[in-house]
């Protein structure tokens, strides 16, 4: 199944140290600048990608969906927040899912559907690592760090082993 990357927008720039600096002086180009850096993700790891953003104060009946530089972007619509759209993508998609939150509550609900979930700043380093890889036109040696756990009592659950495996792919 291909692997589809589902970003909480606002979530994912509030808790960049660089993103959300942009972003409390300037929305709009807090927005840009978060689609920017994952189209040039999306070059280097070729990884369908949707940004969602909340749109429930609008006045929009529907959602508003567009392609910004092969990125999907998803607006809510009027009623509905970035949450509920997030997590009816995650259910959509399952196994198939990377969900880009911190919110505990799309966490838990992308979890149960059998999405991975990865961290803010964990996604945000990946992006860097793969622009950086981008500009040595190699690719990127990250060594996971091995945790002191042996044996199958301190095994990670299924869950975890299957979003690590997810997170080693970005």
């Amino acid at each position: 199944m291909a692997t589809h990357i589902i970003i909480d927008g606002y979530n994912l720039i509030r808790q960049s140290s660089t993103l959300a600096g942009i972003d409390a002086r300037n929305m709009q180009k807090g927005r840009e600048t978060l689609i920017n850096r994952l189209a040039s993700y999306k070059g280097v790891k070729g990884y369908a990608i949707t940004v969602v953003f909340d749109g429930w104060k609008s006045d929009n009946i529907s959602e508003g969906r567009e392609k910004v530089k092969g990125i999907n972007v998803i607006y809510s619509k009027s009623g509905e927040t970035a949450d509920e759209v997030i997590k009816r993508m995650a259910s959509n998609l399952r196994e198939g899912g990377i969900v880009i939150t911190a919110d505990n509550d799309i966490a838990g609900f992308a979890r149960r559907q059998g999405a991975a979930i990865v961290e803010p700043q964990v996604f945000e380093e990946r992006m860097q690592m793969a622009a950086i890889s981008e500009m040595k036109g190699g690719e990127e040696d990250y060594v996971y760090p091995v945790k002191g756990k042996k044996g199958p009592s301190k095994r990670a659950s299924k869950a975890d082993r299957k979003s690590m495996q997810k997170l080693k792919k970005l």
